[in-house]
């Protein structure tokens, strides 16, 4: 089962289009400032089944991607975090993650199960929160430091590689 401590079934702030968003209860890094430190503990939220959450999210058939937030998405990984990214790839989903983790933290020294879930995911956005570097101005970012990756092209490199959509980093950016 996995924790979860919340969803936005109809997010615009999480990723580009109408996405599900899962908030995962649990999380190490502690930020200052963090949005959600209500799902810093990894005590409490509620358990779902992968299959449960992609019910979930085909309740909206205008949703297009999924979200993993939290928390820390991979604090969970396991075989029902891989399960549920697996079956929301198999139902048409674009799948992105939040994590406080760098790219180069998990590709290096994650664990068998972290480095698994990034082979799963379209896109990552990475590094903790950093109240100093906050800006409003950044697109589905908190902090400056935080980075949209495209996750084929970054373990196919095998190093952190930008998001160049427009849809994710706007014409701007």
């Amino acid at each position: 089962m996995l924790q979860v401590a919340g969803f936005a079934g109809d997010s615009i702030v999480d990723g580009p289009g109408l996405r599900f968003t899962v908030f995962f209860q649990g999380c190490p890094h502690h930020c200052p400032g963090c949005h959600n430190p209500e799902t810093w503990p990894f005590e409490g939220g509620t358990p779902f089944t992968p299959e449960q959450l992609i019910q979930m999210a085909k309740k909206n058939p205008l949703c297009r991607g999924i979200t993993l937030s939290g928390g820390e998405p991979f604090a969970q990984a396991g075989p029902e975090m891989l399960e549920f990214v697996r079956l929301a790839r198999a139902a048409g989903y674009e799948v992105a993650s939040y994590t406080g983790y760098t790219f180069e933290e998990l590709y290096q020294h994650g664990t068998p199960a972290q480095k698994e879930l990034l082979t799963l995911l379209d896109t990552l956005i990475d590094g903790p929160f950093v109240q100093a570097e906050m800006s409003l101005e950044l697109r589905f970012r908190g902090s400056r430091n935080q980075r949209i990756l495209d996750l084929p092209k970054s373990l196919a490199q095998g190093e952190a590689v930008w998001e160049t959509r427009e849809r994710w980093v706007g014409e701007h950016e």
